[in-house]
Protein backbone atom coordinates (compact mmCIF):
# COMPACT_ATOMS: atom_id res chain seq x y z
CA UNK A 1 0.00 0.00 0.00
CA UNK A 2 1.48 3.40 -1.08
CA UNK A 3 1.66 6.35 1.44
CA UNK A 4 -1.09 8.20 -0.23
CA UNK A 5 -3.78 5.23 0.14
CA UNK A 6 -2.68 5.51 4.22
CA UNK A 7 -3.17 9.11 4.61
CA UNK A 8 -6.09 10.77 6.02
CA UNK A 9 -7.64 14.07 4.92
CA UNK A 10 -9.25 15.77 7.79
CA UNK A 11 -11.25 18.87 6.65
CA UNK A 12 -13.08 21.81 8.11
CA UNK A 13 -16.68 22.13 7.34
CA UNK A 14 -17.66 25.83 6.64
CA UNK A 15 -21.19 25.10 8.10
CA UNK A 16 -20.96 23.80 11.47
CA UNK A 17 -17.00 23.94 11.76
CA UNK A 18 -16.61 20.16 12.60
CA UNK A 19 -13.23 17.61 11.44
CA UNK A 20 -14.87 15.46 8.75
CA UNK A 21 -12.43 13.08 6.79
CA UNK A 22 -13.74 11.04 3.92
CA UNK A 23 -16.32 12.43 1.15
CA UNK A 24 -17.94 15.84 1.52
CA UNK A 25 -21.25 16.61 0.58
CA UNK A 26 -22.53 19.43 -1.64
CA UNK A 27 -24.28 21.92 0.14
CA UNK A 28 -28.15 22.56 -1.26
CA UNK A 29 -27.79 26.05 -0.41
CA UNK A 30 -25.59 27.31 -3.19
CA UNK A 31 -24.31 23.62 -4.99
CA UNK A 32 -20.83 24.20 -4.88
CA UNK A 33 -19.61 24.45 -1.10
CA UNK A 34 -18.17 21.05 0.14
CA UNK A 35 -19.36 20.52 3.54
CA UNK A 36 -19.39 17.58 6.06
CA UNK A 37 -21.58 14.34 5.40
CA UNK A 38 -23.74 15.22 8.39
CA UNK A 39 -24.44 18.70 7.56
CA UNK A 40 -25.54 17.60 3.90
CA UNK A 41 -27.89 14.69 5.48
CA UNK A 42 -29.20 17.55 7.67
CA UNK A 43 -30.34 20.01 4.67
CA UNK A 44 -31.40 17.44 2.84
CA UNK A 45 -33.86 16.39 5.96
CA UNK A 46 -34.36 19.61 6.35
CA UNK A 47 -35.26 19.90 2.55
CA UNK A 48 -38.17 17.35 3.36
CA UNK A 49 -39.60 18.96 6.69
CA UNK A 50 -38.01 16.76 8.98
CA UNK A 51 -37.79 17.99 12.69
CA UNK A 52 -34.36 19.12 14.11
CA UNK A 53 -35.27 16.66 16.82
CA UNK A 54 -35.81 13.99 14.48
CA UNK A 55 -32.77 15.00 11.92
CA UNK A 56 -30.63 14.66 15.30
CA UNK A 57 -32.09 10.89 15.86
CA UNK A 58 -31.30 9.89 12.06
CA UNK A 59 -27.81 11.09 12.41
CA UNK A 60 -27.46 9.27 15.80
CA UNK A 61 -28.43 6.20 13.92
CA UNK A 62 -26.42 6.84 10.79
CA UNK A 63 -23.37 7.44 13.59
CA UNK A 64 -24.29 3.98 15.51
CA UNK A 65 -24.81 2.10 12.58
CA UNK A 66 -21.24 3.39 11.04
CA UNK A 67 -19.33 2.78 14.05
CA UNK A 68 -20.65 -1.00 14.02
CA UNK A 69 -18.61 -1.42 10.69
Amino acid sequence: MSQNENTRIVRICPKCGQEYHGHPALSRVDNETAICPDCGTREALESLGVSKEEQAEIIGKIHQFRDEK
